[in-house]
């Protein structure tokens, strides 16, 4: 299907969408698989075979303990955070796996096969599930790969994947895949960039379903904050990051305890902006409830720049509810548009471009959002996404200990600063720049081939090697 606003931004569980999300995605369809075959009660041993980037960092990743969740049927949209807690503790007491929910074998996170140097030809975040019966016969096995935002694809079927794109591509109203093509479908049908995405998705669904779903979606963004705000303490993994959302949140609201509880400062305005993209990532490194925006190590900018709209754009502390969800909507659908952009010109990926296929997507995808509901045209809007991804280039993924703490964390604040700044910058403009979008995606693409894989979370150089862990 042709990628949507809810592909983009889907609900899951930290601490990666690529690393935690996908393989948990994978694992479940591989489990369905076995139930719709017949062949489940036949089943006596399992084999999972992680390879590249999943075995390097997949242990600060949460993959192996997310693909035994997957396993045994459970969804990442769908499992809540004790219910993750409650399965991992069953499986590490009773070294039993419930495959499928329904058949138990002897599996647990020690026996995956670890293959951090073989790098399948698909994409370096390759897995394979094999199952076998009592006399070792081969059931069933299915190799996939995690390729950024939750987004998997199956071995083998990468060309129809592709064809299928392109075939439901065809059936949207108003089709793009560039930049160019998008502010084209703007110009010849007077719409708005976040028009544009809004009609393409009501092909598939009716305006209340976009709207409550929107909305939803921010509701969980909203309620990861708050539930990180109630942390304290340091984060799990090691490297003993001292959380540090909940004390920067009470230093805020004492500097306005004698006003509204609601009143928001514009003197502030990026401490504000800061502490909702920490709150959000420090809740993502908890392994909690999240929205992959346009993935889990970058999920904490668009909810930055969306309250800093929200909040301490001009006229939002005279609107009313209708208005302040307008705004969200809006926002979301103009940066699942700059989204759409990048994963199907390049990557989202960690693991094959480097950071700045995460953060600096998002970013991109914040500061046309901001640009679109501050009134920028479709040109602006264009300009403020390039500003900010090209300022995001060569950006290096080089987690501690392969943990989405350390740089993972701060560089969420960093860049939803930076989504501001380049909205501000493009709406100061007209429109015209030298430098088009769709040539900084494609400048991303290729500066992420030529990285060397070790800056490509594989936790093997930069920050990862020069910093001691404990």
């Amino acid at each position: 299907m042709a990628v949507g606003v809810f592909d983009l931004f889907s609900i899951g569980i930290g601490p990666s969408s690529s690393h935690t999300v996908g393989p948990m995605r994978a694992a479940a369809v591989f489990a369905e698989e076995l139930k719709a075959s017949g062949i489940l009660d036949r089943v006596a041993s399992l084999r999972v075979d992680l390879y590249g980037s999943l075995a390097a960092t997949g242990h600060g990743h949460g993959t192996m303990t997310a693909i035994l969740l997957g396993l045994e049927g459970f969804h990442p949209e769908l499992i809540l955070p004790e219910e993750v807690e409650a399965r991992l503790a069953a499986i590490a007491e009773t070294g039993t796996l419930q495959l499928a929910g329904a058949v138990p074998l002897p599996y647990g996170v020690k026996d995956m096969v670890l293959r951090p140097l073989t790098i399948l030809p698909r994409h370096t975040n390759g897995m394979t599930f094999t199952v076998f019966a009592a006399d070792g016969e081969v059931l069933h096995s299915a190799t996939f790969f995690s390729v950024g935002g939750g987004f998997i694809v199956r071995e083998g079927e990468e060309d129809a994947a592709l064809k299928e794109l392109d075939e439901s591509k065809k059936e949207l109203p108003l089709p793009f895949r560039t930049a160019a093509e998008l502010l084209g479908r703007c110009q010849s049908k007077g719409l708005s960039i976040g028009e544009i995405m809004f009609v393409n998705e009501r092909a598939s669904r009716t305006e209340e379903e976009i709207r409550e779903g929107l909305l939803h979606i921010y509701s969980v963004m909203e309620g990861c904050v708050q539930v990180s705000l109630k942390r304290e303490g340091l984060l799990p993994g090691g490297l003993k990051v001292r959380r540090r959302a909940p004390d920067w949140h009470e230093r805020l609201m004492k500097e306005t305890r004698d006003q509204d509880p609601d009143y928001r400062d514009p003197k502030y305005w990026q401490e504000w902006v800061n502490l909702i993209a920490l709150a959000v990532n420090e809740e993502n490194a908890s392994g909690g409830r999240v929205v992959t925006a346009p993935t889990n190590g970058a999920a904490g900018i668009i909810p930055a720049v969306l309250y800093y709209a929200l909040h301490f754009a001009p006229g939002m502390d005279k609107a009313t509810q209708a208005d302040r969800d307008d705004v969200v909507i809006k926002f979301l659908l103009t940066a699942a548009a700059v989204g759409v952009l990048y994963k199907e010109q390049a990557s989202i990926s960690g693991a094959e471009v480097g950071c700045q296929g995460e953060v600096g997507s998002a970013s991109s995808m914040a500061a046309a959002g901001l640009a679109e509901v501050l009134g920028g045209t479709p040109q602006q809007v264009e300009n403020a996404a390039e500003i900010a991804m090209e300022h995001n280039l060569g950006l290096t993924c080089d987690p501690i200990g392969g943990l989405v703490q350390i740089p993972c964390i701060e560089r969420n604040a960093i860049a939803a600063a930076k989504a501001i700044n380049a909205a501000k910058m493009a709406l100061w403009g007209d429109g015209t720049h030298r430098v088009s979008l769709d040539e900084v995606i494609v400048t991303m693409r290729e500066t992420g081939k030529d990285m060397s894989s070790k800056y490509k979370e594989t936790a093997m150089g930069g920050l990862a090697v020069n910093v001691v862990e404990c």
